[in-house]
């Protein structure tokens, strides 16, 4: 049997990995190694635990730290693991540092590579993860894109071989366990929040985390919306509050990171979502839920077209307007953007087709 070794190792990762393990290791052999990017149990252990992702054959705990360090780590380690295991191919998914190692690596041993997620562009080059994902593109020998408008990134680019529209990996996720989310979940009473009666938040980017004046504006805006704002707090954000003495208002309510599962189940019961993550813009346009995008700009550019997601950095009024207007924006019409929900039996069929 053909091998393939997936390389994973934050939270995105694991929720893209659940479906396409599972159909993956009825073809493959499949040697999945965690970088350990992410690592504390709420960042990663829960997320295998509910998403019924198989337990690595690697575990490299690479852990927290800058940029050059953590993926010099994960460079050293992986190549040493694909010269024992001598994979037929190397998965990798998204944008981060992992992904970056994963395919670095491989490219350097000649081992052929699968990008699940590929083309996606903010055209932003002080984020790291354009520059990750803009390398691992162009030495990637399967290019899976979410998109069309992918594809013309990479066209734009020359990548036109092996370039395959699959759809969304994520949205094989929210599929499976939406479902599940609303019968097994009981963070709404646990946290004594009712339905459509907040607004769910997320903060982790370092150009939202890292800028004083940037996290405190952001905090501002969700001070002065009309509904309870329920923000898990990412362990990045929640060191920069200290260091910074920043206080939030009573509407503010801080939890720990939430699972899957909980985090589903919030957003498909918020009013909307207030977020600077990649991920959760998509989770909440499949689940039919306003976006505000508290960035400059987004890669998923197609859901603001769409009218359902809003780019508003961290200006005050664009975040209260949207907030104000989600009822409406609900009744928009809600095209399939990113595929229907099969993503990994294409990638899968292509592989085989491919390495056979």
């Amino acid at each position: 049997m053909l091998k393939i070794c997936s390389v994973i190792g934050a939270r995105p990762q694991f929720i893209k990995a659940s479906p396409l393990s599972a159909v993956l290791r009825g073809k493959f052999e499949e040697i999945m190694i965690h970088t350990g990017q992410h690592y504390d149990h709420g960042m990663s252990q829960r997320f295998f635990d509910e998403l019924d992702i198989p337990e690595p054959e690697y575990n490299l705990g690479v852990g927290s730290g800058g940029h050059g360090a953590q993926t010099a780590a994960m460079l050293k380690y992986l190549e040493e693991l694909y010269v024992k295991e001598r994979p037929d191919a190397v998965l990798v998914y998204g944008d981060t540092n992992s992904t970056l190692a994963g395919a670095l690596s491989a490219v350097k041993l000649h081992i052929p590579i699968a990008h699940v997620e590929a083309g996606l562009r903010s055209f932003n080059r002080e984020m790291p993860e354009e520059i990750n994902r803009l390398l691992t593109d162009h030495i990637s020998r399967w290019l899976f894109t979410p998109s069309e408008s992918s594809n013309e990134n990479l066209k734009r680019e020359g990548i036109t071989d092996n370039v395959h529209i699959v759809g969304d990996i994520m949205l094989d996720s929210i599929l499976k366990y939406s479902e599940k989310a609303h019968k097994s979940s009981s963070i709404l009473v646990d946290q004594d929040i009712e339905k459509n009666e907040f607004y769910l938040a997320t903060v982790h980017r370092p150009e939202n985390t890292d800028d004083k004046f940037q996290l405190k504006s952001i905090f501002h805006a969700f001070s002065e919306l009309d509904k309870k704002v329920i923000l898990p707090l990412h362990p990045r954000t929640k060191r920069r509050m200290e260091e910074f003495s920043l206080k939030v208002s009573d509407n503010i309510k801080i939890l720990e990171p939430v699972g899957y599962l909980d985090m589903l189940q919030l957003m498909q019961s918020s009013k909307s979502v207030l977020t600077d993550s990649g991920g959760v813009q998509k989770e909440a346009y499949y689940l039919r839920v306003p976006c505000v995008t508290l960035r400059k700009e987004t890669e998923w550019t197609e859901t603001v077209d769409a009218g359902w997601n809003t780019v508003a950095n961290s200006d005050k009024e664009i975040i209260l307007s949207v907030a104000e207007r989600s009822d409406e924006i609900r009744l928009l019409p809600h095209p399939d953007l990113y595929g229907s929900g099969n993503t990994a039996t294409e990638i899968v069929s292509i592989l085989s087709s491919e390495l056979s």
